[in-house]
């Protein structure tokens, strides 16, 4: 028996090697796309996905994992360890964790603590990540929620996207919707912090938004050490480059390179690059 199991949701984003390094248990997110339901990097590849989203003119539409579908997972887990720690995206962009807390409330054999990584992709998965580690050297219940809730409050997200036209159909940055349209083409820049997803600024080029997310991550961490990752959707060349640029001026850790799982991908749109970091200690 374990003493902690930890549980998230497939928005995190984590590399396959790293779920089953750390035995992390993923309940996928669902996608609806032409009337057809797929499980997040389940039923369909990220690369099956960004091809739909070029071709369809209906944008597909996502959904949490239901109530049934953590109820599954933490059941399963409750004959495992004598605890769960659920680590989810935010509940400012998604109902995912309002199912965990539903499927919770439903299981009293043992305790379930429900955390907001305050987060998404990679950002998620460093706070899944840090409680995973943690777990496998045995700590207690406490220990991993105290860890995963310090992480949540570090990690942030910077991100280009090639237009503004998902995520303001997708109804993630609806606030600012009039005041954007008219500047859709042009490259946004965004950033995503302890639930939050702001609207940092336009670039006319890519590099120039690429420049100016390394100049604010440099800003925030110096030389210190971090933790931190490469995100892209159908990006990849560039985001090699900015996975060297990144091992090259910053003192990493880690340094994973990830492609945006198709649940995020359909607010990100094709052709999202960004850093994602959190300072070590």
């Amino acid at each position: 028996m374990r003493e902690v199991a930890v549980v998230t949701d497939s928005g995190a984003n984590l590399p396959a090697e790293l779920v089953r390094q750390y035995h992390i248990h993923v309940v996928p997110l669902w996608l609806r796309l032409k009337d057809q339901l797929y499980r997040d990097e389940v039923d369909i590849t990220a690369s099956e996905f960004y091809r739909h989203l070029r071709e369809d003119k209906k944008l597909p539409s996502t959904s949490q994992p239901s109530v049934g579908d953590f109820l599954d997972v933490y059941r399963r887990l409750a004959e495992q360890a004598h605890a769960i720690v659920s680590i989810h995206l935010p509940a400012r962009l998604s109902g995912t964790l309002s199912s965990a807390q539903a499927a919770a409330r439903q299981l009293s054999s043992l305790p379930i603590k429900i955390i907001d990584s305050g987060s998404a992709s990679m950002g998620q998965g460093f706070v899944v990540l840090a409680a995973a580690r943690l777990a496998a050297e045995g700590a207690s219940l406490s220990e991993v929620v105290e860890k995963a809730r310090e992480v949540a409050s570090k990690v942030q997200l910077l991100a280009t996207l090639d237009t503004l036209e998902y995520v303001v159909r997708g109804g993630r940055l609806s606030a600012a919707a009039n005041l954007i349209r008219p500047a859709l083409q042009v490259k946004a820049m965004v950033s995503l912090h302890q639930g939050n997803l702001r609207l940092l600024g336009m670039a006319r080029s890519r590099d120039r938004a690429v420049q100016r997310l390394l100049d604010l991550m440099a800003k925030e961490v110096g030389d210190k050490p971090i933790h931190a990752a490469v995100l892209h959707s159908e990006a990849l060349e560039e985001a090699e480059r900015l996975r060297q640029t990144v091992a090259e001026r910053f003192h990493c850790l880690e340094l994973h390179l990830t492609t945006l799982t198709p649940v995020l991908g359909v607010h990100g749109g094709p052709g999202a690059l960004g850093v994602i970091f959190y300072l070590e200690g």
